[in-house]
């Protein structure tokens, strides 16, 4: 996917997502933490978000991170290079689903590349298996270190960290939404 395309789909869901709940731009920045300024230029695709930045929207809109990434995920999915983020490659194995609530990412980190995540939803849990190379995660408040066949799980709802050991590393990371209370005020992820 280019980094046209990108911006555009990123845009578009953004737009979908606000209107779907009825919130204002500065509702989804008090729900985001993303600046007012900043949701503008992601609506009008004049900035692209950073990783980062796209996991704070899609935390604060109660949406799949995948959601994001693709116009349809009948069209296959391909490796998403965010042009604000060139040393991490994204690739969607399996987009969010409302039967499983998990997403399954591919993801490549180049040259010794750290890449900052901040908290998602509460009781987000993620499972990340290293495919290829060596990397540290950083969780609890510890780096921990991981090479190829390894794995670990973790709560995703704090402040966590990914960083490649050398020039490429590569790891699947399983997302697991947590399952919806029965309420009137019950999340809704899309």
């Amino acid at each position: 996917m280019n980094s046209k395309t990108v911006v555009e789909t990123i845009a578009q869901r953004l737009k979908e997502l606000r209107k779907l709940r009825g919130w204002s731009l500065d509702t989804t920045s008090k729900k985001t933490g993303v600046s007012k300024a900043m949701l503008g230029q992601i609506e009008r695709g004049e900035s692209s978000p950073t990783i980062g930045t796209l996991w704070k929207i899609s935390s604060g809109l109660e949406s799949s991170f995948s959601s994001f990434l693709s116009e349809e995920a009948e069209k296959g999915m391909p490796t998403v290079a965010f042009p604000e983020d060139p040393a991490m490659q994204i690739q969607t194995i399996f987009p969010y689903s409302s039967t499983t609530r998990i997403e399954v990412f591919e993801v490549t980190l180049f040259d010794d590349h750290e890449q900052q995540s901040s908290a998602h939803q509460l009781e987000v849990i993620e499972h990340v298996i290293v495919i290829e190379g060596s990397m540290e995660l950083f969780f609890d408040g510890t780096w921990h270190a991981l090479s190829a066949g390894e794995r670990v799980r973790f709560y995703a709802d704090q402040q966590h960290a990914y960083r490649a050991l050398g020039s490429e590393v590569v790891f699947h990371n399983i997302i697991s939404y947590p399952q919806a209370e029965v309420s009137t005020n019950q999340k809704t992820f899309v």
